[in-house]
């Protein structure tokens, strides 16, 4: 089979749906090499370095029309390129159905407050419209919590979506000790405003006037969210380089991951692989991805937090079977089961499309 990838998310530097897109492409030109994988995207982008024989390419608009991607750009590309079905890995498929497509839906973030999102007045129009008229065939999401919310809210045939959970790669491990200039908490993730930063922020400073830590923070700041200013202990870190990531996780007393809502929570699941231990909201898609592996507290009780940050920080020897339960639970999760279970839905897309 050919199949096509939306490698739009592969323009940005950094964030969860290029990791997704990155590490799925590689997944599944490993885990099946008889097919064919294809990028193709309007927009300059950054294939995977790690590169395999089956996966290409594409060329993008060759001419003014093919300018308008979704509505004839795109189809002429997969048409020129064979592809027998077209994977829409964030949130669209093309305006015209030629052939079997999927659509993966992350979360259902744009559509349940507008500050989440302030550019995504396109994904919050197109995306209903899309299912609305039959022109995706398969529905993926990331987690179970996020299949059923999809599916109430877009009234979708519930044979036709699938969860199928993330993994993190396998860069992520436990470094062992990590020499550290100063103790410090870490947040890894989009600096955006539904990761609720200001509640971070806002226990770490008190946490600060008791015990002195730090707080790294790691991530590209999207536009919509205000610059953080400077301050002592606080260390913005912004992009860094995936080889610096295991280290940062290994080294941190903690990682923090008070987000407001999630869709997979795929830093959870990173850090957890690197032995740190984690807490986080108690948001559905974070508590059904961490099990009993995190340590996952209501936004709504901040006294919680501090009480269960102090303790940490002062006894951190006391958590160390958590840091082994996080390794055990991440274990359970693997990109090339990612692929399979991917590839299965790709298989039943092509089933449903001929028979309509």
């Amino acid at each position: 089979m050919k199949i096509a990838l939306d490698a739009t998310p592969l323009s940005i530097e950094s964030g969860g749906v290029r990791r997704y897109v990155e590490e799925l492409s590689l997944a599944l030109a490993e885990s099946f090499p008889e097919d064919d994988f294809w990028f193709v995207s309007d927009q300059p982008f950054h294939a995977p370095t790690a590169t395999a024989r089956n996966l290409n390419v594409g060329r993008g608009p060759r001419n003014f029309l093919e300018r308008r991607w979704w509505l004839c750009g795109l189809n002429a590309e997969l048409s020129r390129l064979g592809i027998d079905l077209f994977h829409g890995t964030d949130f669209s498929v093309p305006y015209i159905c030629l052939r079997p497509t999927v659509m993966t839906i992350h979360d259902l973030s744009p559509w349940m407050k507008p500050e989440w999102h302030a550019t995504s007045h396109r994904v919050r129009r197109r995306t209903p419209v899309l299912l609305r008229r039959g022109l995706v065939t398969m529905v993926i999401t990331p987690s179970e919590v996020i299949k059923e919310q999809a599916i109430e809210r877009f009234q979708l045939d519930r044979n036709r979506v699938v969860a199928v959970p993330l993994a993190a790669s396998s860069m992520f491990h436990r470094t062992g000790v990590v020499q550290v200039e100063r103790p410090y908490l870490l947040y890894v993730g989009t600096l955006e405003p539904r990761k609720n930063l200001g509640f971070l922020l806002e226990i770490w400073r008190e946490l600060r006037r008791m015990h002195g830590v730090d707080l790294v923070l790691v991530g590209r700041r999207r536009p919509d969210h205000d610059e953080i200013p400077p301050e002592p202990g606080l260390q913005i870190r912004g992009f860094v380089l995936d080889e610096e990531l295991p280290q940062l996780y290994s080294g941190a007393l903690a990682c923090l991951y008070p987000s407001c809502y999630e869709g997979f929570g795929l830093p959870v699941l990173e850090a957890m692989q690197c032995g740190a231990i984690v807490v986080a909201s108690k948001d559905p898609a974070v508590v059904e991805l961490a099990g009993d592996a995190a340590i996952l507290l209501n936004l709504d009780d901040k006294q919680a937090w501090l009480e269960m940050l102090s303790v940490l920080i002062k006894q951190p020897d006391r958590f160390q079977p958590l840091r082994e339960q996080g390794i055990a639970r991440a274990a359970q999760f693997s990109w090339s089961k990612t692929a399979r279970l991917t590839r299965e839905v790709y298989a039943e897309a092509v089933s449903l499309f001929r028979k309509s």
